[in-house]
């Protein structure tokens, strides 16, 4: 069988989350928080393996609430994710105080992973299908010439909002063969009467189409990856000058960069799964509902592990 590794981002500062650490809330009827969700459909599709990205400071706490369950029923790793973790010669701007972004965060997966990984954030909720479909298409991935061979779950913007404030989306362009052809990493997108928009600067919204196709982090890539970030990330730093208190290395940016320059192709993977998440307090009463409605269903057993 083909080892397969879930990488969890999990270091996140959750600031928009109010008091507490949001991948650590619980939601489920017996504590469950939403990575025992997401850690059950990838054992169940197949994934052998997986690796936590958190913080030294997180550590205690995480493992007492959900990394010493899960390490009793998988292969667990761990990776760090801090601010200062840079390369030789780069410090830290007098002022930062929150992570580099998704790109630094899986590159400290380097020396953990060696073998095709997904990656997904701690605090959203993807759905099975998703999960069976990535794992199915890294260990038999579509033949491609030169190019790394990566993959993606799409899922519909439209199915990605939150009813209590703006999201952040990566806005995604295919071909006819499913290709991604680009990510646009978009900001501030509201759910609004016609769908979704953002701001347009004058207390309206630009509309967006609630049917495009967007990236939700969850990505399926190779190890060739780890050598790519490690130099992008040296190049982003010598470039964040003007920025240094708020700019982030973030993995679609990387993708799109890739793709455009030839060095990877991407398969956009569409799921029709229902996609929740925690991005503020408010959403975690419809969080807690949706996983009920999940459960009576018996798409989830009461008590997961």
């Amino acid at each position: 069988m083909k080892n397969t590794t879930l990488v969890i981002m999990a270091a996140g500062l959750g600031s928009r989350f109010g008091s507490g650490i949001k991948q650590l809330e619980p939601f489920g009827p017996n504590g469950e928080i939403i990575m025992d969700y997401s850690i059950y459909d990838a054992l169940a599709a197949g994934f052998n393996k997986i690796v936590f990205i958190i913080r030294r400071s997180l550590e205690k706490d995480f493992k007492e609430v959900i990394g010493n369950r899960i390490e009793k029923i998988a292969n667990v790793a761990y990776a760090y994710q801090e601010l200062d973790d840079l390369p030789a010669g780069f410090t830290v701007p007098e002022g930062r105080t929150k992570p580099w972004g998704t790109g630094q965060a899986i590159l400290c997966c380097k020396d953990i992973v060696d073998e095709p990984f997904i990656v997904i954030n701690a605090d959203d909720y993807y759905g099975k299908e998703a999960f069976v479909k990535l794992h199915d298409y890294l260990i038999n991935p579509a033949p491609v010439s030169e190019a790394l061979n990566f993959c993606m779950a799409g899922f519909i913007l439209g199915n990605t909002l939150s009813d209590n404030g703006s999201v952040t989306r990566g806005i995604c362009h295919v071909n006819s063969k499913k290709h991604l052809l680009g990510v646009k990493e978009t900001h501030d997108i509201y759910k609004t009467e016609n769908g979704a928009g953002v701001p347009n600067g004058t207390g309206g919204f630009t509309p967006i189409d609630p049917k495009s196709i967007v990236s939700m982090n969850m990505w399926g890539f190779t190890p060739e990856l780890f050598d790519i970030l490690e130099k992008g990330f040296s190049n982003f730093l010598s470039d964040i000058t003007r920025d240094g208190l708020k700019a982030e290395y973030l993995i679609p940016t990387v993708v799109d960069s890739l793709i455009k320059n030839g060095t990877a192709q991407v398969t956009m993977l569409e799921t029709n799964d229902k996609w929740f998440g925690v991005t503020y307090r408010e959403d975690k009463e419809n969080v807690v509902k949706s996983l009920r409605k999940l459960i009576d269903a018996g798409i989830y057993p009461e008590k997961l592990f």
